[in-house]
């Protein structure tokens, strides 16, 4: 199997480490921004790819929201979602871009497999059969993996992150994970 759908990857950084990082940060502790890039931007940039569709777009968003990150983390309070605090700022500047758009060309899973094929853990033929499995998802599927496998966002966290119910995530969840065993098990 390509990657782990049941549970978080482990390189997701814990809710209190990533807390601590963004105080340092707050208190002006500037080597603290690459720790908190580094156990982030793979969440961040996954997410706005799955709501822009676009890898520029995506790069820029995930630039502009580690700035905002930067810029207002000594505001930030500690509530135990860090995670969420930043895939917020991700969405709302995701949706400031897609605001901005003015019939931009679309290219979802072009760009999701150019972003799989560059990351030197997948092979080629991984993308392309990551390609073909995702292409089973819907954008919502889609975007409720990304946020519960890279984001490590509890279904709590992304039902609050994208204003859904959380009995509507649970079932769309549900729903993505079977499809997803359905297409791999027609891939082997």
């Amino acid at each position: 199997m390509l990657f782990m759908l049941s549970a978080p990857p482990s390189g997701v950084m814990p809710p209190a480490l990533l807390e601590e990082w963004l105080r340092r940060l707050g208190q002006g502790d500037a080597a603290a921004m690459e720790e908190v890039y580094d156990g982030t931007h793979a969440a961040v940039y996954g997410f706005a790819l799955s709501l822009l569709k676009n890898a520029h777009d995506a790069e820029d968003v995930l630039q502009d929201t580690y700035l905002r990150v930067y810029q207002s983390a000594s505001g930030y309070r500690a509530q135990g979602k860090p995670m969420a605090w930043i895939l917020t700022i991700t969405r709302n500047l995701s949706l400031s871009v897609l605001r901005g758009r003015q019939g931009g060309t679309e290219r979802p899973f072009e760009d999701l497999e150019e972003s799989f094929s560059a990351n030197p853990a997948f092979s080629p033929d991984d993308a392309l059969a990551l390609r073909a499995v995702l292409e089973t998802l819907d954008a919502q599927e889609r975007q409720l993996i990304m946020l519960h496998v890279l984001g490590g966002l509890k279904h709590r966290e992304s039902a609050a992150l994208l204003g859904l119910p959380l009995s509507t995530v649970l079932s769309k969840y549900t729903r993505a994970l079977k499809k997803l065993k359905q297409a791999l098990k027609e891939a082997e």
